[in-house]
């Protein structure tokens, strides 16, 4: 696995789940990382257990107004940013004919807004520095739409069509490769985090992802990813995995599939269970 002993990585969600995985991995592998998140608390907490160098650095995604002084802060702190990790973001738990319209905006703006933004004031910076990786984690609901998540994968199917076409301009020319990770149910908070219908927090996780993939092995797969120039990581199993490949195989059993299943679905939150 190649050395990062002399690399900064910044990762966005680093306070849980597969960023605090990823920060674990990159500072186990040399990298000194910068922290982002909203708490700073937990953030901290994720930089005492670290054996390199850190930088926390909270703030809300959304905060356009305050992005590029977040940057100057994050690129001050070291000279550059090699890697860029968007991992922040929230999921979606709702029937698309209970959500408010404000739900598909605050998740757009959280999931495809931010991490655009967040890029895109730092794409000269890359440029002038002769190049970096740019990660993106995105899910296997970016790849086919899964119910209860018409929100959710609208911004992940959005965040890796601008990572794919930013990949045709920057990589050859710039030196700035691009990796969209499409996971699948790892177990993290992010059910426990998702949107109701009415924009609250759900509040409590699903069976999916309490039984699903350790963080840890999710991040040293995403770093072999990146050592290896990899454009898109699929980190799935079972059936999301094979959803995720009939998408290009057989769409026509991919709709059909997922008609059922939404079917069954619908049905079951309709009569109250939510499990």
């Amino acid at each position: 696995m190649t050395t990062y002993s002399d690399k900064i990585v910044w990762i966005t969600g680093a306070s849980s789940g597969i960023g605090e995985a990823l920060a674990k991995t990159f500072a186990a592998n040399g990298a000194d990382i910068i922290l982002s998140g909203r708490r700073v608390d937990a953030l901290q907490a994720v930089a005492d257990q670290l054996p390199t160098e850190t930088l926390v650095l909270p703030f809300e995604v959304t905060d356009y107004s305050e992005l590029e002084a977040i940057v100057a802060k994050a690129w001050d702190w070291k000279g550059r940013v090699d890697v860029l990790v968007n991992n922040a973001g929230v999921s979606q738990r709702s029937l698309a004919i209970h959500t408010t319209p404000q739900v598909y905006t605050d998740l757009i703006n959280i999931d495809l807004i931010a991490p655009i933004w967040l890029t895109q004031l730092q794409l000269p910076r890359m440029v002038e520095a002769g190049g970096a990786h740019i990660i993106a984690i995105s899910s296997v609901a970016g790849r086919f739409g899964p119910p209860l998540r018409t929100a959710y994968a609208a911004a992940k199917h959005g965040l890796i069509g601008y990572m794919d076409a930013l990949r045709t301009e920057v990589s050859a020319r710039h030196n700035i490769n691009v990796t969209n990770v499409l996971p699948g149910s790892v177990a993290t908070n992010v059910s426990r985090n998702a949107f109701t219908a009415s924009g609250s927090i759900r509040g409590k996780s699903d069976s999916a992802i309490e039984g699903g993939d350790d963080p840890m092995d999710c991040a040293k797969a995403i770093l072999e990813a990146v050592d290896s120039n990899v454009p898109e990581l699929i980190f799935a199993s079972g059936m999301e995995l094979d959803l995720a490949k009939l998408r290009h195989s057989d769409p026509e059993k991919l709709f059909e599939l997922g008609s059922q299943f939404g079917a069954q679905i619908a049905e079951q939150y309709e009569s109250g269970d939510d499990s």
